[in-house]
């Protein structure tokens, strides 16, 4: 089976780190966790969706692996297998629009976890956005990855941070965070506003909103500036 070469180190691949973390070093990570026969079916999906990447008939081969991830590899590794059958499928923004939108809430997380890598420019925002218009926490989480932090304009960026905190998902799920809360007046201006509402109808306001308001300071060090991502290869992933 062919695999790809690891680029970088990896200390988890749970959860929002799974839109973070290289495809080589998530099945790296994926393979030493599964069971012989888990190992084995994912394997023979990667190969297929490496084989026949474009759709086959109604439905592609790859697609029906990503519905069957949970019951193969169980609920706690079926979002990293589903991100990686959707890079080894080199899924286009048009393939994993049609993923979105026709699959379950647990495939809509895979899409959104897989963009930064097989989604160079904007093309896939409609679905970042759609997920931060749910109340779908997992969603929301998911959404504000890496994609979203290249990809959002500033309005739309401080609104998913806002939805962050109206829903409960923990600011660090928001990719790039210091850099671009950084001396954001409007977003201080509008989490100032945020914690008011809250203290005036003797609601908590989030710890989370004080510490992204703590980045907001234009006086703070900036943080260092994000790495630009890497050139994309033929097979659709940053290299």
């Amino acid at each position: 089976m062919s695999r790809i070469s690891p680029m970088n180190s990896v200390d988890t691949a749970d959860g929002d780190d799974l839109a973070r973390v290289h495809p080589a070093d998530l099945h790296i990570r994926l393979d030493s966790q599964l069971t012989g026969a888990a190992r084995a079916w994912l394997d023979q999906a990667l190969d297929e969706a490496a084989a026949h990447p474009g759709a086959h008939g109604p439905i592609s081969v790859w697609e029906l692996r990503l519905a069957e991830a949970g019951r193969r590899c169980g609920a706690e590794h079926a979002d990293a297998a589903r991100v990686l059958i959707l890079h080894a499928a080199r899924a286009d923004a048009a393939a994993l629009t049609r993923v979105y939108q026709q699959g379950t809430a647990a495939e809509r997380r895979a899409v959104l976890y897989a963009l930064p890598h097989l989604v160079a420019g904007p093309d896939a925002l409609p679905l970042v956005e759609d997920a931060l218009r749910t109340n779908d926490t997992r969603l929301v989480a998911a959404a504000v990855g890496p994609y979203a932090a290249r990809h959002l304009d500033p309005h739309q960026w401080r609104h998913a941070v806002l939805k962050c905190l109206f829903t409960g998902v923990p600011v660090a799920a928001v990719a790039d965070l210091d850099r671009r809360a950084h001396a954001d007046a409007e977003l201080a201006r509008m989490l100032g506003d945020y914690a008011a509402e809250r203290t005036a109808a003797g609601r908590p306001v989030p710890a989370d909103l004080h510490r992204v308001l703590t980045l907001t300071d234009p006086t703070a060090t900036p943080p260092a500036p994000a790495a630009a991502p890497g050139p994309r290869g033929t097979d659709g992933e940053e290299s």
